[in-house]
């Protein structure tokens, strides 16, 4: 028994110091954490009404500050009247009737859609759906004569298509007095056009200058290096040139049906005239002259009104106005009359080119985009009078101006239309004239 006695006391004395230590342990961690505790207000103040009352304001400032930063994003631009919506895919291009009442939009769903414009300011707009042809999604649309027919571009694996929609015969049962909308009925076809390439831009306008009769003409352009020529009632191909410049970006037709231009892969600009014949109809289109003035690519193009002039954006940075209204036929050229500096760019301060330009009816504002952000220019100076970042959701993929000015409310204002791949349609108005 005397033997166990030191084993039993040495194994008593291990228990206890084994106690010891645990405790030791267990009391270090607890003070830790009061500390960690005590620590996470470092304010000093005593008063446990203040220090309690202080998180509070923060707690609510950060919810605050998120949903201003939200509720910035969802606030309109101050030009933004409203936006179309309905489409179930990418906007692929978008066109005003001549009296600027109707707006149609190709889709990348297959359809296009003919919006009824009453009031810019409408909560909804009524709107007439074509159903294209299956295989294919549009890709262009642009109005002939009237807000009664549309001719469409349509693209797919076979190549690309050109349709005319008219309106069906009207019924006997039918009243008269109903304003026209666009219906599917298809009065004219082509198929495999631009040797199957597709058609990137499409313009329309009616042939007034000199003895033209008037017709509407349909200008398509595909992503090689042909341009056509089309009379957008009966759908006959009127002409066709050839830039001869690897590969183009628009091309567009003026106002008054007597010049092409087209924007290609080089710095020139290749400008044809639509020769008219004594009756009325196309004689030819031929190339009358260039602008050459730009240092790299010419990005897009449009006409001016009184299709006189031309304004021109180029990968140089820069955008210019041509006169073109010289005598050609004396070897007179076109004279470059003024150059202004492309005001966007980028984090890094280098100079962005824009994608697309719209000149107003009135001749006074430029629109131009570049990826989702839209600027409104004065054609007079060239200085920015608007700008909206991120005026769509993504990439803008057509702009256009209605011809002329449509209701809002008890006024009437002219109307900017914008297309996106965020499936959206957008309509602006004007901003403040410049001073």
């Amino acid at each position: 028994m005397d033997e166990l006695l030191p084993i039993v006391a040495f194994s008593l004395l291990l228990g206890a110091i084994i106690a010891l230590l645990f405790f030791n342990t267990y009391y270090r961690k607890r003070q830790s954490e009061v500390r960690s505790i005590a620590n996470v207000n470092p304010n000093p103040n005593p008063n446990p009404i203040t220090s309690s009352s202080k998180p509070l304001p923060n707690k609510k400032s950060n919810p605050k500050h998120h949903s201003s930063d939200k509720d910035q994003s969802k606030r309109h631009h101050q030009l933004d009247l409203n936006t179309l919506k309905g489409h179930g895919d990418v906007v692929t291009g978008l066109s005003f009737s001549p009296d600027g009442r109707n707006l149609a939009t190709a889709c990348a769903d297959g359809m296009v859609r003919v919006f009824k414009l009453e009031d810019a300011s409408s909560k909804s707009f009524k709107f007439h759906r074509i159903n294209l042809p299956p295989g294919g999604h549009p890709t262009a649309v642009a109005f002939s004569d009237d807000a009664s027919s549309i001719v469409v571009s349509s693209h797919s694996l076979t190549g690309c298509s050109l349709y005319m929609y008219g309106e069906e015969k009207p019924k006997a049962s039918e009243d008269k007095s109903q304003t026209k909308l666009p219906l599917p009925e298809i009065k004219w076809e082509h198929h495999k056009v631009h040797d199957k390439k597709a058609i990137i831009t499409m313009f329309g306008a009616s042939a007034t200058y000199g003895s033209a009769d008037g017709s509407a003409l349909i200008a398509s352009c595909s992503e090689g290096t042909d341009i056509i020529l089309w009379h957008g009632k009966t759908g006959k191909s009127l002409g066709h040139v050839d830039t001869n410049q690897l590969k183009n970006n628009m091309a567009t037709i003026s106002p008054n049906g007597r010049f092409i231009a087209a924007a290609a892969f080089t710095a020139d600009v290749k400008v044809w005239e639509i020769v008219y014949a004594k009756d009325g109809s196309v004689k030819e289109v031929s190339n009358v002259m260039q602008l050459k003035g730009h240092k790299s690519a010419v990005t897009w193009l449009c006409f001016s009104p009184n299709s006189q002039q031309i304004i021109t954006a180029s990968k140089d940075g820069s955008l210019r106005i041509w006169n073109i209204n010289v005598r050609y036929h004396m070897d007179e050229d076109p004279k470059t009359l003024k150059v202004f500096p492309i005001p966007l760019r980028d984090s890094t301060g280098t100079t962005l080119h824009y994608d697309r330009l719209s000149i107003s009816p009135d001749g006074k504002f430029l629109a131009a985009t570049h990826g989702s952000t839209l600027q409104w220019l004065s054609v007079e100076t060239g200085k920015v009078l608007d700008t909206a970042e991120k005026a769509h959701d993504g990439d803008i993929t057509d702009i256009s101006w209605g011809p002329k000015t449509i209701p809002m409310g008890k006024e009437k204002v002219l109307v900017l239309a914008t297309a996106s791949v965020d499936k959206k349609v957008k309509l602006w108005a004007a901003p403040s004239a410049p001073s």
